[in-house]
This record gives C-alpha cells, sequence and structure tokens, in this order.
C-alpha cells in the first residue's frame, strides 16, 4: 500500500524532475554500493535523487498512476497561468480601447461645439443682412406727398413704412409715452414738441425744414436719434423704460 507523504511529495515535485534526475540517481545508488562517495551536483540534484528512491520505492503498477496525476498537475498549473495572461491582456486591450474612445468623443465634442457656433455665427450674420436689407428698403420722409394735416393713422403708416419692421413696436412704444402720435404735441412748460417732444423743438430741423408741419420729417429725425444714440428703437426702448426718458 502506497504512503500518502511519499505519494504527495512525487505528486508536488513533479514527474519531469523525477525523470531528468533518474540517470543521476542510479548512478549515485550503484556509488554507494562500491564503496565510493558520491558528490551531488546541487541542491536540485540532491531533491531529484530524493523523488526518484521516492518513485523506485511505488510499486511499478502504481508508477504510472503517480506519473500522471503530475502531468495532470503541470497542466492544470500552466492552464491557471495561460488564463491570468490571457486575463491581463484583456485588461489591458481594455485600457487601450477605453482611452481611445474619450479621445474620440472628446474630438466629436469639440467637433459639435465648432458646429454649433459656426450656425450661430451665420445665424447672426443672417439677421444682420436682413436687418440692413430691411432698412434699405424703407421709405424716405421725403417720399410721402405733403398733406395740410395727417391723422394718427395716417402717422402710424407712414413710421410703418420708415421704421424697419423688427424695430417698429419699440420705435411706437417711445412715440406713445412722448406724444400718443400726435406731431403736433407741445410741452407749454419747456417748449418741447411733437412726435419725440425733441427739446429745443429746432432739432427736427436737421431732418428737413418742414419739421413743424410734416410728420414724415420727424419721424425721419427721431430714427436717426435712436439709431446714432442707441444703435436701435429697440435699444432706446430698453434705456426709456429703465430711466422714463431718452
Amino acid at each position: 500500500m502506497l504512503e500518502g507523504n511519499r505519494v504527495s511529495r512525487i505528486s508536488v515535485r513533479g514527474f519531469a524532475v523525477a525523470s531528468a534526475t533518474a540517470v543521476t540517481t542510479v548512478g549515485a545508488v550503484v556509488g554507494v554500493a562500491s564503496g565510493s562517495t558520491a558528490q551531488p551536483a546541487s541542491n536540485e540534484a540532491g531533491a531529484a535523487v530524493g523523488d526518484a528512491t521516492l518513485l523506485a520505492d511505488i510499486p511499478a503498477g502504481q508508477q504510472a498512476q503517480v506519473q500522471t496525476a503530475s502531468l495532470t498537475q503541470q497542466a492544470q498549473t500552466q492552464a491557471i497561468a495561460a488564463d491570468n495572461a490571457a486575463q491581463k491582456t484583456a485588461e489591458e486591450t481594455a485600457r487601450k480601447q477605453a482611452a481611445k474612445d474619450a479621445i474620440a468623443k472628446q474630438k466629436d465634442a469639440q467637433a459639435a461645439k465648432e458646429k454649433a457656433e459656426k450656425a450661430a455665427e451665420d445665424a447672426k450674420k443672417r439677421e444682420d443682412a436682413e436687418k440692413i436689407t430691411s432698412r434699405s428698403t424703407t421709405r424716405d420722409a421725403t417720399s410721402f406727398s405733403v398733406q395740410s394735416s395727417y391723422s394718427t393713422a395716417q402717422i402710424q403708416a407712414m413710421a410703418r413704412q420708415m421704421v424697419p419692421g423688427d424695430q417698429f413696436q419699440c420705435f411706437s412704444n417711445i412715440v406713445n409715452h412722448e406724444s400718443s402720435w400726435n406731431y403736433q404735441a407741445t410741452n407749454a412748460s419747456s417748449g418741447a414738441y411733437g412726435l419725440f417732444q425733441a427739446l429745443p423743438a429746432g432739432k427736427y430741423a436737421s431732418a428737413g425744414s418742414d419739421w413743424q408741419t410734416n410728420p414724415a420729417t420727424q419721424i425721419k429725425w427721431g430714427l436717426n436719434y435712436m439709431n446714432e444714440r442707441y444703435q436701435s428703437p429697440c435699444g432706446a426702448w430698453d434705456f426709456w423704460q429703465a430711466n422714463h426718458w431718452y
């Protein structure tokens, strides 16, 4: 019957070591039998001698089983080592792929940002072009027929044709607050006059000599004033709301 400690030692050391040192073991045994002194080649050789002696002690019919167990253990050890190596390779591959994905996402985000900025810039250019076109197609004060008097509706119609469409509401808000569209409105205490309550009233003259009787001339002056001082009627209206004057 096999002793448990001997089978364990053979299994741990492995059949490969026992086989590799078999010749050395035999030589050592023969030398001892003849009275000579054997010199071990190394610690490993000494260990191999011991293991080979143990293998020799095992009955011949059971040596194949021990050898098979040793080879199986070696195969399992190699399989574990291969699995560990494969796992490390997979982890390294995943890390590299994650880095590539992060870089790609960063590039995509930058491209999307640049695209959005370009779209916003193009939209601003179109808006500015539309404003320029709108202003260039408005009528001048001198294109209206001179009348002896004008109704509020007529004055507002003039303004709609002279003021850019996207600015008309702001323009109208100011005129409503200043004169209620009365082109002859006069402030008794200050002398402010007309649609925009210009002070002094003579300021309107820069737009035309008929400023006292022609609302189109006053509209021209008021629009120029708002554009020059506040960039637009809406700019003037923003200021008016904050200060109640412009």
